[in-house]
């Protein structure tokens, strides 16, 4: 798993609509806030994407960008991000190539953990957290990013 030092790897995947992004361009703005999820629609990730999307204006005032990855595909992104109103932008990892280059594969290769990365803009982890269970854990993260990054 990646922690706070490690240079970020550049990868390049789709967003909900199909188009591709890569770490670079998400940086190209500032410190960005990259979260990993196991699911589209289970209940601590719902839970987890609708806590981010209360706090998207205070992310973005603070000149912070976020981001989901998890292993579903665009289609399921893009109704995800409909029924709940998300703000922000999630990237189709469907062959687990950002989640394993991250380190956060599930056990045995099944799932995905959850996990949050503040990555500055030159690419290099600044923080993290990781807690499969607890889901507040990761709004309390990026509550201190943007409030760091607010100085």
């Amino acid at each position: 798993m990646l922690k706070a030092g490690d240079k970020a790897p550049e990868f390049s995947i789709p967003d909900e609509d199909g188009g591709a992004v890569s770490l670079s361009d998400l940086l190209s703005d500032g410190p960005l806030v990259l979260y990993f999820y196991p699911a589209d629609f289970t209940p601590g990730c719902t839970r987890e994407a609708c806590e981010i999307r209360d706090m998207h204006d205070e992310v973005l005032d603070a000149g912070v960008r976020v981001v989901g990855i998890s292993p579903q595909n665009g289609a399921s992104h893009a109704r995800f991000k409909a029924k709940y109103g998300l703000q922000f932008t999630l990237l189709a990892d469907e062959h687990k190539t950002v989640v394993k280059a991250f380190g956060v594969d599930g056990p045995l290769g099944i799932g995905v953990r959850r996990a949050t990365y503040l990555i500055g803009r030159d690419g290099v982890i600044q923080d993290m957290v990781l807690a499969d269970v607890r889901v507040s854990k990761h709004g309390d993260f990026i509550r201190r990013a943007v409030a760091s990054a607010g100085r």
